[in-house]
């Protein structure tokens, strides 16, 4: 929603206000546009592979709806390993194997749909629970292998932010390709009346003006709000490690969850009080 509101606005502040004191029907070279979208478009298909080309367009309709990542679905997230992490504690690493074995049949994941719909947070968790209940591997491993799998998450997220990037860098370059055509176009018909070179000229300087518009007006704010959403997904994969690697080291699922609420974004993160209360609450369900 934000990203229209500011499209319009960017439209607005640049074609409406050239419309107060100029004619929109200058703006209107059909050509111009055809010839800076088949660029734009031809450099975006050459410059990135099936699979960026793919992740791509799978990633823009996130842009028009709300994060799901809110203050409710952590609290969701840190109830559910705490949740797991007592069970633990009371009956054994052994007690939780059905659970991550098969967590669409487990009682615990069950109660949190929410968590259930993420498949990479619930394979995240159930990866490393199993390798706890392995016990062949140690906290230093377990967390360097973390990191490893987080950081090769992060790459594969971040392949549309760098292809929209890579477009908005090139299309102020497409618009002069535009231009110089236009300009040729000109030195071409110098015997024409001004009038018509000047229409001419008008039309070659369109395509500069499309370039930069599309590029710093349309395309790097999607690659801008593609590289945060990014930012903002990769956070609930470091309060899972967080917490479980507290409870490696032995802290009490009511230690370990507070480690992974301070990991969170301010504005996502509940109080310690409010998050007390909320565990206390579910128990009592």
């Amino acid at each position: 929603m934000l990203l229209i509101i500011g499209y319009v606005i960017i439209l607005a502040a640049s074609i409406g206000t050239y419309a107060v004191h100029g004619s929109l029907a200058a703006l209107w070279m059909p050509m111009e546009y055809v010839a800076i979208f088949g660029l734009a478009m031809g450099g975006f298909i050459a410059g990135n592979g099936i699979k960026a080309i793919k992740a791509t367009l799978a990633a823009l309709p996130k842009l028009f709806t709300g994060s799901r990542l809110n203050k409710t679905l952590y609290m969701d997230l840190l109830a559910m390993l705490f949740e797991i992490l007592s069970k633990v504690r009371k009956e054994g690493l052994m007690s939780i194997e059905n659970d991550i074995e098969y967590p669409e049949n487990s009682a615990i994941f069950a109660k949190y749909p929410t968590i259930m719909h993420d498949h990479h947070v619930v394979e995240f968790v159930c990866d490393y629970l199993r390798m706890m209940v392995g016990g062949n591997l140690n906290a230093f491993e377990i967390e360097n292998l973390m990191d490893i799998e987080i950081e090769t998450h992060h790459q594969e997220a971040h392949v549309p932010v760098h292809a929209m990037t890579k477009l908005a860098d090139a299309t102020p370059a497409f618009g002069i390709i535009v231009a110089v055509m236009g300009v040729v176009n000109v030195m071409g018909s110098v015997g024409a009346p001004p009038a018509v070179l000047g229409k001419m000229i008008g039309g070659a300087l369109v395509g500069t003006f499309l370039g930069i518009l599309l590029a710093y007006g349309f395309v790097a704010p999607i690659a801008g709000q593609l590289g945060q959403k990014v930012e903002e997904e990769g956070k609930i994969f470091q309060v899972i490690k967080t917490v479980l690697l507290a409870s490696m080291n032995g802290y009490a699922p009511q230690v370990a969850v507070e480690f992974g609420r301070k990991v969170l974004y301010s504005d996502d993160r509940p109080r310690f009080i409010e998050l007390e209360e909320d565990l206390k609450a579910r128990k009592g369900r």
